[in-house]
């Protein structure tokens, strides 16, 4: 990992605040001092990033994130991407969480137009139209995650796309009695999911049955919750012999929680029904989840990487930039056996 100026103000015995006052050539440091610092600092060939001079001329240092939750995998893997590149810059990453759509315009009021941030990292939320133009007048950079407006900078997750694929996987190992475990369609994922897989049924002339596909009613997290994922796949279970041979799951988290139900009942994955998640959070790994992998922690990178360059051009066309999920293949659909098995129960 390449030094940071925490690395910098540890070696040489100063606060960070002094390391970036060095490098921006702050009149108020003392020669001694700078010498101090920059031998320390072409000892461990650190270089300073072009936009932490940048951001050392702005009024706060600090770049704020606009979140609707955060406990889920998916917003901890992508902060964790954002934190690594904002951590070398001397700027502070500030959380605010928004538990409901209505307090989405007061949060961005009270933080921007007061001044208290330099840049905002928007996610998975639909930009208020009455707060855009507004926004766009006060000038502070924003860049939309896992959402899009025309009028900002924007980093998505293609879900139809990768609802579609996962369908077509288990379509292509035979499956015809298909079924989706959704999060609340009150969320834009889940019904970009629920699109995708609808996509993939039709275009394959399989009947999509409503009694196998079932969203979940919670508001906690939108339904993206372990518990959610336990107790729609209980409702299949309860189905019997109308149970579906195989699942779509709109995210890791609901599977995990899916696999539990399975086992309780004493099924297995996948000689009794194969199930493709979404998102693979770390998690897929150990439960041998075969999933949609969506770029978390890159996103996040990206994130501050297009946040930090609209700092140093702001007057420059948005940028939007779409990311298409990857299918990995584990244990829990896609094996050869699993193949014949379905292909022998269909001909029967």
């Amino acid at each position: 990992m390449p030094p940071t100026i925490y690395d910098i103000a540890r070696e040489a015995k100063v606060g960070i605040g002094t390391v970036s006052r060095v490098f921006n050539d702050h009149p108020s440091v003392s020669k001694e001092t700078r010498e101090r610092v920059l031998r320390v600092a072409n000892r461990l060939s650190y270089r300073p990033h072009p936009y932490a001079r940048g951001l050392a001329r702005k009024r706060t240092n600090s770049i704020m994130a606009v979140i609707p939750f955060f406990t889920t995998f998916f917003f901890m893997e992508i902060l964790q991407g954002v934190q690594s590149k904002l951590s070398g810059l001397d700027c502070d990453l500030i959380l605010c969480g928004v538990n409901h759509p209505d307090q989405v315009e007061e949060s961005l009021r009270h933080h921007v137009l007061r001044n208290r941030v330099d840049g905002i990292l928007f996610f998975s939320m639909r930009m208020p139209e009455t707060f855009v133009e507004q926004f766009l007048n006060h000038r502070t950079p924003l860049v939309l995650v896992d959402a899009y407006h025309k009028s900002f900078d924007s980093l998505a997750v293609d879900n139809q796309q990768g609802a579609y694929e996962a369908t077509n996987h288990l379509i292509a190992f035979g499956h015809h009695r298909i079924g989706m475990l959704n999060a609340n369609i009150e969320s834009i994922p889940a019904r970009e999911r629920l699109r995708g897989f609808r996509k993939a049924m039709e275009e394959a002339a399989l009947p999509i049955d409503a009694a196998l596909v079932k969203n979940s009613s919670s508001p906690r997290l939108d339904g993206f919750t372990r518990e959610s994922g336990y107790e729609i796949m209980q409702q299949f279970i309860a189905l019997g012999k109308k149970m579906p041979t195989a699942i779509f799951v709109s995210s890791d988290i609901q599977a995990a929680g899916a696999l539990t139900a399975l086992g309780e009942a004493g099924l297995k994955c996948p000689d009794d029904i194969s199930i493709v998640g979404f998102d693979d959070i770390e998690l897929a790994t150990h439960l041998g989840l075969t999933t949609m992998r969506q770029p978390m922690y890159e996103m996040g990178v990206l994130a501050a990487d297009v946040l930090l360059a609209r700092l140093e051009e702001p007057k420059r066309e948005p940028v939007h930039t779409m990311f298409v999920p990857k299918l990995i293949v584990r244990k829990t659909a896609g094996s050869l056996d699993s193949r014949i098995r379905v292909a022998s129960e269909t001909a029967a």
